[in-house]
């Protein structure tokens, strides 16, 4: 009987058991079914079917293909989706990339160096397979062949000398499989190599093959090996080393050359046999093969090298944002971040010298700075802190400082959009506003000052003054739609940075000024590709209108003056134009300088981790911003910023919510604010004669002298400015006069401005320096030149 017809009867035959015989005739007889099939048992010879050999043994092998394809369905449905088999990457690793393609960090079993197949010598691909599967080309996943051979072999040498898995197999165990030794593993390597070799060309199968391989001492992947054991390149293996590489899948630990010399040099001569007998090199090759030394320059797996260390945790804490926990849980991610290897290191070369030298003199021993390209919001370099190794925790987006001055910028800024001209003047004299009392820095006053000059010269009682003018909602708003984040309290020293905020938010923020008060998220990641290669997130930061333009515009005009000729001068660049502002926080305790040019905005913050005193000034900050930035602009196009808008019939686009004081007292409550003769060396807190103040423990404070004195060219350019606005006072000049001259000494000449041959540490406020002491710049000297 066919086998097909077996199922029309199974219900008569296979169910009817010996003891239901009679009933199930009777039902039969009934149904007409039994005389037929009587005589049909007749003509067989009288025996029913179940008690046939040939029926059982049909039934065995149909049973035998339906529970093979039922076996097969079963393991499909545990393999992985179809898309997965073009992996290119193990599970549980993440490798973060810089800007261009060089690999910053690798985490999990990773190689570090992803080659073409093209990269890899001809040789060296021919190694592998003549070692690990000699029919690569011919089958199609699975080669009982091999396995047949593999067994002979093995009984033949009485041990495991070859392995009876294909290089497809070994790919799936290594992307998909556990190690497990079980026959269902077994049987899902089998099946997955089928089902990967109908995905991927036989090329595909083996590049991805040689760059995951395990081989050993954490290398993974034939770069890896390579530089392991050779300290050389894939390209620079001679044909004796690529042999023991190839010997090591197999049996890394076994075979490895450094652990095992005798054992590798007999895997290395078995493999160069198998590749003389597949005819991939002639019997003299391999001879002189053979004879070669095995030679050994070890070096540490490059996938344990860490490059740019703030940077990379970072990036690793933003990751969560942009992926879920379960991607992140799989692994096999690659991020491509916005770093630039060139100015990274530039960066932190900056920050050495600066710690290294005018650390030492002024008491610091931290800094930290980080570098934005303002129109995209990338993250071009970053520096955390002294040294990662001792220390993770990270200055840039982690420590929360006082601003000091620089927060001045958002005070200004608002006053600017809210209608006010950079002319308009207020009256910089003592004031007690609801019991708070500002103070200037040598606790001196100049009378009636624009603030243009106030910004310039850093001073403190006006920029109270205009914070009352313009409210603290409309500043507080703005300074966050820039890019501040952290908490903002509405409290009169707001103008002078009370409120703490981090360095890579207020560098972001002066951005906004730098991109015509547009605003974009600061970011360091672009790309984040899965394990086969496809992009699953990418960077879209559309930019926000924060401020309107022209007030950017005048901005950016006003704080070219505090470089040009304030307290930034140290930051001046020789090519091009630069905008900045220095802050200071009590007892020099935080240096600032936060500086932009069209293309890039960078920060920089100097100080201690304790919040101890330093005896610097933030002239020291703009020095580093400079050491940065005179070497990240090479070769960048050299780009003006906006003309100043006109200021005659401008309206706000803000509207000011003047403070309106419960008292305002316009004289000095302090205990010594008549004292007179005293010099601006005794503190360096612009309120520190208020006792007041002194029982909150909170005081803010801003240098106002010259801070360009870093050359002997910058000396002589400061004394030929002196002398030229000695000559003409700026108290009386008009505005039309200060506009053809804000560029080059806008602010009103004072006895304070004669300062500037002091010494950083003397203008900062520490005691016990003369005026005639040098600088830090000239006792440094000789390390600078």
């Amino acid at each position: 009987m066919p086998l097909g017809n077996h199922h029309q009867h199974e219900e008569s035959t296979i169910e009817i058991l010996p003891a239901h015989l009679a009933q199930a005739r009777q039902l039969l007889s009934k149904m007409k079914i039994l005389p037929s099939r009587m005589k049909t048992n007749q003509a067989t010879g009288g025996k029913p079917l179940y008690r046939r050999l040939w029926f059982w043994a049909g039934l065995g092998v149909g049973g035998g293909i339906v529970a093979f394809i039922y076996g097969v369905s079963l393991i499909d449905r545990t393999l992985p989706d179809k898309a997965e088999l073009n992996a290119v990457l193990r599970e549980q690793t993440l490798t973060i990339k810089a800007a261009d393609g060089s690999i910053l960090q690798q985490q999990g079993e990773a190689s570090r160096e992803q080659l073409k197949l093209e990269q890899i010598p001809d040789n060296l691909k021919k190694a592998f397979i003549a070692s690990e599967d000699r029919r690569f080309k011919q089958h199609n996943g699975f080669d009982p062949q091999g396995i047949v051979r593999a067994s002979l072999n093995n009984l033949r040498s009485q041990g495991v000398v070859e392995g009876g898995s294909t290089i497809t197999q070994q790919l799936t165990r290594i992307l998909f499989l556990k190690q497990e030794q079980t026959i269902w593993r077994k049987l899902k390597e089998v099946r997955l190599a089928q089902k990967m070799e109908q995905e991927l060309t036989k090329d595909q199968i083996l590049e991805r093959y040689l760059n995951l391989v395990y081989l050993g001492n954490g290398a993974y992947g034939v770069a890896d090996a390579a530089w392991v054991y050779f300290s050389k390149s894939p390209d620079q293996l001679s044909l004796a080393e690529m042999a023991t590489i190839a010997g090591l899948a197999p049996a890394p630990s076994l075979y490895a050359p450094n652990k095992n010399p005798e054992a590798a040099k007999r895997r290395r001569d078995l493999v160069l046999l198998r590749m003389q007998e597949d005819k991939i090199i002639t019997p003299e090759q391999r001879q002189a093969a053979v004879q070669e030394p095995l030679t050994l320059k070890s070096s540490l797996p490059k996938r344990v090298q860490v490059e740019s260390p703030y940077f990379t945790s970072y990036i690793q804490k933003e990751l969560p944002k942009y992926v879920s926990p379960k991607v992140l849980a799989s692994g096999g991610l690659v991020v491509e971040t916005t770093l630039n290897p060139t100015w990274q290191k530039v960066a932190e070369e900056a920050v050495a010298k600066t710690l290294q030298n005018q650390g030492r003199w002024e008491n610091f021993k931290q800094g930290s700075m980080v570098a934005i390209d303002p129109r995209s919001g990338e993250i071009k370099a970053m520096v955390g802190g002294k040294d990662f190794g001792k220390n993770q925790f990270n200055r840039v987006t982690q420590a929360q400082r006082q601003p000091g001055s620089t927060f001045k910028g958002f005070v200004y800024a608002t006053a600017i959009a809210s209608g006010k001209s950079p002319y308009d003047t207020y009256e910089d004299a003592p004031i007690v506003v609801d019991g708070y009392e500002p103070k200037n820095f040598g606790k001196n006053f100049h009378g009636s000052m624009n603030m243009l000059d106030a910004l310039t010269r850093s001073i403190n009682i006006i920029a109270v003054k205009v914070l009352i003018d313009v409210g603290f909602t409309p500043t507080i708003k703005l300074a966050h739609d820039m890019g501040i984040k952290s908490e903002l309290r509405p409290t009169y020293s707001l103008a002078l940075g009370s409120n703490e905020v981090n360095l890579l938010e207020l560098t972001s923020a002066y951005g906004s000024f730098a991109t015509q008060g547009l605003h974009t998220e600061p970011h360091g990641i672009t790309r984040i590709l899965n394990r086969q290669g496809k992009v699953i997130w990418s960077a879209n930061f559309p930019s926000q209108r924060a401020l309107d333009a022209d007030s950017a515009a005048i901005m950016t005009w006003m704080l070219r003056n505090v470089v040009e000729a304030g307290t930034g001068g140290a930051a001046q660049l020789d090519n091009r134009p630069v905008a900045g502002k220095t802050g200071t926080s009590d007892e020099a305790r935080d240096l600032w300088f936060i500086g932009y040019i069209p293309q890039m905005v960078t920060g920089v913050w100097l100080g201690n981790d304790d919040n101890h005193p330093t005896d610097g000034s933030s002239s020291s900050a703009a020095y580093t911003w400079h050491e940065f930035m005179e070497k990240a602009a090479e070769g960048m196009p050299v780009e003006k910023f906006p003309k100043r808008p006109k200021l005659e019939g401008r309206k706000g686009t803000i509207k000011a919510q003047s403070i309106k004081p419960k008292q305002v007292l316009n004289h000095s409550i302090s205990e010594d604010d008549d004292s007179q003769g005293e010099s601006s060396t005794n503190s360096n807190s612009e309120d520190s004669g208020s006792s007041r103040r002194r029982r909150n423990k909170r005081s803010y404070s801003e240098e106002e002298q010259q801070s360009s004195d870093y050359t002997p060219r910058r000396r002589r350019r400061d004394r030929s400015q002196e002398s030229s606005s000695s000559n003409s006072s700026s108290e009386s000049s008009t505005p039309q006069r200060r506009s053809r001259k804000v560029e080059s000494d806008s602010s009103s000449p004072s006895p304070r401005r004669t300062r500037r041959s002091f010494s950083p540490a003397n203008s900062s406020g520490s005691s016990g320096s003369s005026p005639s002491q040098p600088s830090w710049r000239d006792r440094l000297r000789p390390s600078h030149e």
